[in-house]
């Protein structure tokens, strides 16, 4: 069974990608990535995104991680801060705690490719 179909499917992840973008845009550490976003419209690339990536049925054709995220100068606290507010939306919808784990598990590689903040010291 795939990470997609533990976490309940289709209906789940559309559910937690909205939760997620309420929690993060409220996230002080958070908003300047969002500001003058269009939210409907990322909030349905995530739901793609998360859907291909925890094995879904359908295939991502957005734009790599790195391209997409290269200008924003995500910091490692940030993206640390992401994967929680993912890991808490899964859990207030029910997600099983051996599914989140496997999510935070399938999104850490991708910090090479979405950190882009040059480390301060």
């Amino acid at each position: 069974m795939s990470i997609y179909e533990e976490i309940g499917g289709r209906e789940t992840v559309r559910a937690t990608v909205h939760v997620f973008y309420g929690r993060v845009t409220s996230d002080p550490l958070l908003t300047s990535y969002f500001a003058g976003i269009d939210l409907d419209r990322l909030e349905a690339h995530q739901r793609a995104f998360l859907a291909a990536a925890l094995g879904g049925p359908d295939l991502f054709s957005g734009r790599g991680m790195a391209e997409a995220h290269a200008h924003l100068d995500i910091t490692d606290e940030a993206f640390d801060a992401i994967v929680e507010h993912l890991a808490i939306s899964l859990r207030d919808l029910g997600a099983p705690e051996p599914a989140i784990h496997a999510v935070r598990e399938r999104l850490e590689p991708m910090r090479a490719d979405v950190v882009t903040a040059v480390a301060a010291g």
